[in-house]
This record gives C-alpha cells, structure tokens and sequence, in this order.
C-alpha cells in the first residue's frame, strides 16, 4: 500500500513533465533562414519610429498574380509594424508624390522588358523623400512579393524549406493523391516576402527576406505528374504572418525565429 500511496502521488508530478515538451513554443532549427543585413547603430541612433510603405517594389516588378496580392500583404505589414509600436503613414501620401515626381522624371520601369532603372527610381525617392520630411517620416519600407523555385524533399512528409519556412504540397483537381513515380525532385514555384527599409537619408538600414507559401500545386489531373499555378494565392493569413515575422527579424524581435540568433 506504502507503495502504491507514492505511485499516485507521482502521477501528477510525470503528467506535468510531459506535457512540458508540448507546451514549448521553441520554433524547430530551420537552416534556410535568409541571412538578414541590419545597421543596428544607425536605427538606434536615428530612433526609427515612423514609417510608410512603399506600393512600389524596390527591385523588379512582382509577377502579376502575386502583385494583385500585393495590398492585402501590405495591409498586413501595416498591422504587424504598429503591433509593435511603429507609427505607418497612409501609403497613399507615398503613392500621390511618387506618381507626381514620376511625371517629372518619367517611369523607372521599362514596360516591355520589366527592368528598372535604378538612376530614374533614385531621382524619384530623393524628391518623394524631400516632400514627405514634413510628416515626420523616419524611413521607407519595401515591401517586395518575389518568387523562387525550390522542390519538396523526397522523404515521406515531401516537406519544402525555404526563406526559415516548411511547407507541404498542395493538391489541386478531382483526384487526392499523386502517382508512385511521382518527381519530386521537380522545382516548384513558392513565394517570400523581400523587406528593404531605407531611412531618410536613403541610406539602406535593413534587408531581409521571408518564406510564404508555394504558388504552385500538384495537378492531379496530370498522369505523368506536373505543378500547376494555384487558383487561391497566399490564402492562408497564419503563413502571411508568419513570413512577415521572419522578413522583419531582427529589426522586430519574434520568438518565432527558426534560424541562429
């Protein structure tokens, strides 16, 4: 009896220890993480606290089924900075001086071949950056939506990593299930978010980059086994915020963080 007494008394004790794994929100080490740039002295100092984001992307031009995603992502942005105590302009008084010094100095984007020209896209944000140091703007926030190929592994869960983020394929068609033979090692299309903030000297204080979702699935239409793009783009908002949280760090701390400190 002495003994069964100390039994039970243990249970709640070994109960408790293991659920303590369960209950660890410690992110798994995830290797791909994108080495962020930070000039950590220059925030400080400036005490970057006023922001707005840029409708524009600071590269190429995002593709246009990922571009028509753009202000939803961005409204998301918006909300992840001020939940962390920044201030986000409207982005319209970055758009209205854009387009106007646009009509000055003419578009940085060549519309047949997509590429920018970097001098014409300077010219522009020094005049947008001298009209908008009366609003009490710290810095311009980038907000590239860019797209990359990587493959889903060949184990048994056929997970993605890219950009500090894991992924599981999607399906699309009638079917459920994809064919035996099935290439894995085929690239499939995914998407991340590229953050660039600039101060307002237009001097670059951080750069980094997050995974969001594949923008391609498995058709399972096909016999011979294909990707095809998606009908629904980054659908899910718990991947958004999650890729966010991993452009913005360390700029914004987040115990979500996958990679090495």
């Amino acid at each position: 009896m002495p003994r069964f007494n100390c039994l039970r008394q243990l249970l709640p004790l070994l109960a408790l220890i293991c659920l303590l794994p369960a209950c660890s929100s410690t992110p798994s080490y995830n290797p791909t993480v994108f080495p962020y740039e930070i000039e950590q002295q220059r925030i400080d100092t400036q005490n970057i606290r006023t922001v707005v984001i840029a409708h524009v992307n600071l590269g190429l031009p995002s593709r246009t089924y990922l571009e028509k995603e753009a202000p939803r992502i961005d409204t998301q942005v918006s909300a992840y900075l001020k939940e962390n105590g920044y201030k986000v302009l409207p982005q319209r008084e970055f758009e209205q001086r854009w387009n106007k010094a646009v009509r000055a100095y003419g578009d940085p984007v060549d519309p047949t071949t997509g590429k920018v020209n970097m001098k014409t896209f300077s010219q522009i944000m020094v005049n947008v950056r001298d009209e908008m140091r009366g609003l009490g703007l710290d810095a311009f926030v980038f907000t590239d939506l860019v797209e990359l190929e990587t493959a889903f592994s060949g184990g048994l869960q056929h997970l993605a990593r890219w950009d500090g983020v894991t992924r599981k394929p999607g399906l699309q068609g009638p079917g459920d299930g994809v064919t035996a033979d099935f290439d894995w090692n085929m690239l499939v299309a995914v998407a991340s978010l590229q953050v660039s903030i600039y101060d307002m000297d237009l001097q670059r204080v951080f750069a980094s980059r997050g995974g969001l979702d594949a923008t391609e699935a498995i058709d399972t239409r096909s016999s011979s086994g294909r990707y095809i793009r998606r009908r629904q783009i980054l659908e899910n908002d718990s991947y958004i915020r999650e890729g966010i949280e991993l452009a913005f760090y360390p700029f914004i701390a987040t115990d979500n963080w996958p990679g090495k400190p």
